[in-house]
Parts: C-alpha cells; structure tokens; sequence
C-alpha cells in the first residue's frame, strides 16, 4: 500500500491527492521543547511548502479557490506554508502536516452549498397573528370602562 493511502486511511479518494502530494517541498528543521539531547541534534519538525501558481494538478478556478479560501495561510510568494512539530518522530510529524494539508485543501475545494430560502408556515403567521390578538385584548381589559349613563 501507497504511504499516503496509509496516512489517509481511504482507499478510494487518496489517489487524486498522490499525484497532488508529489507537488509537496518538505524542509526539515530542529523542532524545540522538550526532548532533551535528542531535541538539539534530530531534525524531527516539518515545514510542508505547496506552491499554488506553479501546481500542473490545479486548474485555474481551483488555485483561485484555494487562494481565497486559504489566504491566511499563503505567503506573499504563493505558498502555502504548514507545520508539525508535536511529535518526536519525523515520520509522525510527516504523516499530520500531510494530513492536515490534503484536509485543509478538500475543505477549501469543496463548494459551499446555497441557503434555499424558505417560506414561513402558516401555521406561524396563524400564531403570531393570535398572540397579537391577545395581546391587544389583555391592553383592552386594562382600560376604565366608559360611563355613558
């Protein structure tokens, strides 16, 4: 099995997103807190780079898309930046930057669903229409009763 149908754990859509993983720049870097040593000599944390503009996988209302929906994530380059450092494994930080990215990327791809307005009931209107009623009513029985004898 693919290392990214692994991380995945789909078996179906994961093969639209190997050919977008293969686009994917990884950088390496000492990752800090606590790890002692080990934290000082391995570069366990994981920089994802993904640009945008230059994606053969994309086509253009998709990088637009993906350049609106994610703009607080993408540099002035056009790149879009994540990062892992919560485990001591690079392999695992590997696995959640690349999780992370395919997610925030099907979340950003996927069309926003439009509101159909709906019609109020008539039943509501009925409602609304007797509590006013009442309403007025209970403001009537307030009132001094006329004297006109």
């Amino acid at each position: 099995m693919n290392f990214f149908c692994k991380i995945l754990n789909l078996y179906i859509c994961a093969m639209d997103f190997i050919d977008l993983t293969k686009e994917i720049r990884y950088n390496f870097v000492r990752s800090g807190g606590a790890g002692g040593q080990h934290v000082n000599k391995v570069a366990t944390k994981v920089i994802l780079i993904f640009n945008i503009a230059n994606s053969k996988l994309l086509n253009e209302s998709q990088k637009e898309r993906l350049q609106t929906k994610l703009s607080a994530r993408i540099s002035k380059d056009g790149q879009l930046t994540l990062s892992s450092g919560a485990t001591r494994s690079q392999l695992k930080n590997k696995e959640m930057v690349t999780k992370r990215f395919i997610s925030l990327v099907q979340q950003a791809l996927t069309p926003t669903k439009k509101r159909k307005p709906t019609k109020r009931p008539q039943s509501a209107n009925l409602k609304r229409l007797q509590k006013k009623k009442n309403q007025s009513l209970k403001k009537l029985n307030r009132k001094k009763p006329d004297s006109d004898i």
